[in-house]
């Protein structure tokens, strides 16, 4: 476990209790699409999961463009991809006119994880009101990114655990 169990309060009940994001968003409209982007208040090593919703013809339109990847890919409804949004700059394509394309999307905003790392403050509040711990903290972000970068799986970790079985020993955890 990365983080240590949220504070069970109302006020930290949970949306919606099926899911490991923090936060969703429904995007309604008649045409939803994006500009090139980065979600940069994501976590920046966290996964967010995009699905596409609506009527309309993948082949012709909604497609998702992921840049840095240099990749387009037909996206049609009911379509679910995970990718590290907060890094991987990307965006989709409109549909055709008098189709319609939605999506719902799912992630973890970066400041939930600052504001449990401050011990349920802001990083303001805790450089107040513990002024060595906060030293402490800002210390040890200095490497946040290596840990977030060891949390993922190269095509190596993930050939070689598969042939050996590793991954099923993990998921039985």
């Amino acid at each position: 476990m990365i983080y240590s169990p949220i504070p069970t309060s109302n006020a930290w009940r949970a949306l919606q209790t099926s899911s490991v994001f923090f936060c969703t968003a429904f995007n309604f409209g008649t045409n939803i699409w994006t500009f090139k982007h980065r979600d940069v208040l994501n976590l920046a090593f966290g996964w967010c999961a995009v699905q596409a919703l609506g009527r309309f013809d993948h082949t012709k339109g909604g497609h998702l463009v992921l840049w840095d990847l240099k990749l387009v890919v037909e996206f049609p409804h009911g379509a679910l991809i995970l990718l590290p949004s907060a890094t991987v700059a990307h965006s989709n394509v409109p549909v055709q006119e008098g189709e319609e394309r939605l999506s719902f999307t799912q992630f973890s905003a970066g400041g939930i994880f600052r504001f449990l790392d401050n011990h349920c403050k802001t990083e303001k509040q805790l450089a107040e009101a513990d002024p060595m711990e906060y030293a402490r903290l800002m210390e040890l972000k200095t490497a946040r990114w290596e840990m977030g970068l060891s949390l993922l799986s190269t095509m190596d970790d993930l050939t070689t655990e598969s042939r050996e079985g590793e991954l099923d020993r993990r998921v039985r955890r």
